[in-house]
């Protein structure tokens, strides 16, 4: 290709080419302040770290439809509560959500049911409260979801959806 009349660079100058060096450069470490041994902090309220967590926003809002609320609640409180749940699940197998994990955030909580247990609505009802609200109630949300154990977190979308009527305390890690 032929250099444009404007350009800089003499006509008569040699050609550039690339040229792969001889030996595999060495492994990459962490030597900034900002970088902690080279991964996230963990523990209380700091959430679960993963690629591309805002597609949350929009799986939450394909699924509203066929999130099955009670008098008391309130759509996006339960839809940002089951989110940072789905998140972390996400971020147990290190990967961006998907559909499933938001599903087993709602189905675990009886949220995808047209009929959940009495006791059940009673204690979502009063977990949930305002924690569609991020900037009030950050706190109440990473509580919700720090509180999901990993072992419902690794089950099947299916598999939490035929235990959550019987067994809903185990699966939400909720004690009396």
């Amino acid at each position: 290709m032929s250099a444009p009349r404007f350009s800089p660079v003499p006509p008569v100058e040699p050609v550039r080419y690339y040229e792969s060096p001889d030996s595999v450069p060495e492994s990459w470490s962490p030597g900034r302040p900002g970088e902690i041994q080279g991964r996230q902090p963990e523990g209380e309220r700091l959430g679960y770290q993963g690629p591309d967590q805002g597609y949350i926003i929009g799986l939450a809002k394909r699924a509203r439809a066929r999130v099955r609320v009670t008098a008391g609640e309130d759509m996006d409180d339960v839809l940002r509560g089951c989110s940072l749940i789905a998140l972390r699940r996400a971020s147990l197998f290190g990967r961006a959500p998907v559909v499933h994990d938001l599903n087993v955030a709602l189905g675990m909580w009886g949220y995808l049911s047209d009929a959940p247990p009495a006791d059940l609505v009673a204690v979502r009802r009063e977990l949930f409260v305002g924690v569609g609200n991020a900037a009030h109630h950050y706190k109440e949300g990473r509580a919700i979801a720090d509180m999901a154990p990993n072992e419902t977190l690794r089950m099947s979308p299916s598999d939490v959806a035929t235990q959550f009527s019987t067994q809903w305390r185990s699966l939400t890690g909720f004690a009396a």
